[in-house]
């Protein structure tokens, strides 16, 4: 029972030693600053890991967040730039918002698209998914002609660069800083988390998601909409892809048709690390969170302790590795 079990402990205690580790071998990590460093680094990859989280769960893949997170973000600041310059007139929540809006609805229209292609086409998801990656991709970069784009919403970047502080406090010299600082970055991403959570632990469309990954023949025998649930998984995340793109050109002041490298990989590695299967019906969100702490976490640690940067994608490599084995294990441990 409790070998069945290491899947949901073995996360936990991979943070907690991480943790434990950098903040006794370096001075600066459990600083204030470095620990609100993690989370604005870490918040957008939180909202596309809730997606990802969905489409694990049912058994699935997409390989298209990253293409779609660039092309979201791109598409934003494009329509802002175009109202800006060809309706100035045009009041600054609606130049700022629709855009934005639009580029979602956008992202979900493509995923609906995925979905159809795996669910009734029939087309595997790893292979629907990596030409949606490279047709976004392509999208991109017609756009943008290769170039970024500076001039940004002033609302992206206020989400993306500033926070919420409690409790002023005065220091010795006279000046003055917050106690507890929350970025609103990470506001949004807490705010993600939570409504994924509520949506799979207490709604008939969560319960749906875990039948159809823990056993899909069952789930469509017992009257469960399979296609229909995978099709929606698909939409959730590619939407949640483009809010991570956009919060991404708050966060780095501009919008490009690149610049957002390994992002699948770290999106996908910290899923899995935290435990949810790659074979569908196991896992959540708060396994989600673990995991996506845990690899920036590590990411962060890494830096501190100066390694090599190509070294450190070997290390980070062979962490997901560990987990992928981990996960699968377990899967068969679960059939014995």
């Amino acid at each position: 029972m409790r070998l069945r079990n290491l899947d949901t402990i073995a996360p936990i205690i991979t943070f907690a030693v991480l943790f434990l580790f950098f903040s006794l071998i370096t001075e600066s990590f459990l600083t204030r600053e470095n620990l609100l460093n993690i989370l604005r680094q870490n918040s957008a990859l939180a909202v596309m890991a809730v997606g990802v989280t969905f489409v694990l769960l049912t058994g699935e893949i997409d390989l298209s967040i990253e293409a779609m997170a660039i092309v979201a973000g791109v598409v934003a600041a494009w329509l802002f730039n175009f109202i800006l310059k060809q309706h100035p007139a045009t009041p600054a929540l609606i130049a700022q918002f629709a855009p934005i809006l639009a580029a979602i609805i956008g992202a979900g229209v493509f995923g609906a698209l995925i979905g159809f292609g795996v669910s009734r086409v029939g087309v595997p998801s790893f292979m629907m998914t990596l030409a949606a990656s490279l047709i976004a991709t392509g999208f991109a970069l017609w756009i943008t002609e290769g170039s970024p784009i500076f001039t940004i919403q002033p609302s992206l970047s206020f989400i993306g660069t500033k926070s919420i502080g409690f409790f002023e406090t005065a220091r010795p010299n006279g000046t003055t800083y917050n106690l507890i600082e929350i970025p609103w970055i990470t506001i949004v991403a807490a705010l993600f988390l939570f409504a994924a959570w509520v949506v799979l632990r207490y709604t008939r469309f969560g319960r749906n998601v875990y039948a159809v990954g823990g056993n899909r023949v069952a789930a469509e025998l017992s009257g469960i909409p399979v296609k229909r649930t995978l099709t929606v998984c698909f939409c959730i995340c590619s939407m949640t892809a483009a809010v991570a793109g956009i919060l991404w050109v708050g966060r780095l002041g501009s919008a490009q048709a690149g610049g957002l490298d390994q992002v699948l990989i770290q999106c996908v590695s910290g899923v899995v690390l935290g435990g949810t299967s790659l074979f569908g019906g196991r896992g959540g969100i708060g396994n989600t969170v673990v995991g996506v702490l845990t690899f920036g976490i590590l990411h962060n640690g890494l830096n501190h302790l100066d390694v090599n940067i190509y070294l450190k994608g070997a290390i980070m490599g062979a962490i997901l590795l560990a987990a992928l084995i981990l996960n699968v294990s377990m899967a068969r441990v679960r059939k014995a």
